[in-house]
């Protein structure tokens, strides 16, 4: 697999990352520990450096799973993790305090069985917090060597500036995919003129992209998509053109859905590296795929034009969860 530079700090990462969440929270059941294991080891075998996880995930779970697995490869790869939630808790609100900050740092190196992280993401800008504070104490952790790389996540354009002027923000990690394209309006122009890679969470718009859901799809009752507003059956009815669209396009390139949507992505700038997921065997080698494929600029302006004319429906969030939308 090829490889990306995430902006220009100089960090070198695959060209599709592994977003590790799935296998221990927020859709449904944690994947078997040894199957899991197995899954994040295929994904380094298949050229795979770049692995996301968060301490929020499954409350250090999610962790200790990419940490056992990428023991034996650790100096091999780059892992990124993630502070902000109290008590490692999405439920119980924010907390970036430089000493909560310390305080996860110590524990994601226990987790993740290293002595450096190399991107450490704050996970939601916290509002009760001075972004320069935050910033100043991630800057801190890099001098002392526990990080090497500082990163944001669903941050909007002050934060981001403010951020960034205290200590190098290396990458931005924010919904983006087809299914997610308000990035494009005010956040891609900022880190392409700050110099700030993109790593697109949910690239596959929360598996609706990949054909294989419909508004007839039951979700687990743990999943978490059964309480986002566009995902109701409604809205899944709705926005079933957008899944038809790449359904016809796959057809074209003689690919699959998935692949499409990721090769749409890489294909909107070089800095950007999206971080699908999967608990998969045969998911994640049809997800590898669609790094190798390239659409023409013909083929993308043919894309961009159809889906400027698609409406979706329903929001990101329900209001209830404010604190996980960009500020």
């Amino acid at each position: 697999m090829k490889t990306r530079q995430l902006g220009a700090s100089g960090l070198e990462v695959s060209e599709l990352g592994f977003g590790c969440m799935g296998l221990s929270h927020g859709y449904g059941p944690a994947t078997n520990e040894n199957d899991a294991i197995a899954l994040i080891q295929k994904a380094y075998e298949s050229g795979i450096t770049f692995f996301d996880t968060a301490e929020v995930y499954g409350q250090g779970a999610n962790e200790r799973l990419v940490g056992k697995a990428l023991h034996d490869v650790r100096d091999k790869v780059i892992i990124a993790t993630k502070f902000g939630f109290r008590n490692g808790k999405h439920t119980d609100g924010l907390d970036s305090r430089p000493e909560r900050i310390r305080q996860v740092v110590e524990t994601s190196l226990r987790h993740l069985q290293t002595d450096y992280i190399d991107l450490f993401y704050q996970h939601r800008v916290d509002p009760n917090v001075p972004i320069e504070e935050v910033a100043g104490a991630v800057k801190d952790l890099i001098a002392e060597g526990k990080v090497k790389y500082f990163g944001m996540s669903e941050a909007g354009l002050q934060s981001i500036r403010r951020a960034h002027a205290v200590q190098p923000v290396a990458a931005l990690q924010s919904e983006y995919s087809m299914f997610w394209r308000e990035p494009e309006e005010e956040i891609i122009p900022l880190l392409e003129e700050l110099g700030i890679g993109f790593v697109p969470f949910s690239p596959l718009g929360k598996g609706f992209l990949t054909g294989k859901m419909n508004a007839g799809t039951e979700f687990d009752q743990t999943d978490a998509r059964n309480i986002l507003p566009r995902f109701t059956k409604e809205n899944r009815e709705a926005n079933q053109t957008i899944v038809d669209l790449v359904i016809k396009i796959a057809g074209e390139q003689h690919a699959t859905p998935a692949q499409v949507a990721l090769a749409w992505l890489l294909a909107q700038k070089s800095w950007i590296v999206p971080i699908p997921g999967t608990t998969k065997m045969t998911r994640l080698e049809e997800n590898i795929v669609g790094a190798n494929i390239t659409l023409s600029d013909d083929d993308l302006a043919n894309i961009n034009k159809a889906l400027d004319n698609i409406s979706l429906q329903g929001e990101r969030y329900p209001a209830s969860m404010a604190g996980l939308q960009g500020r």
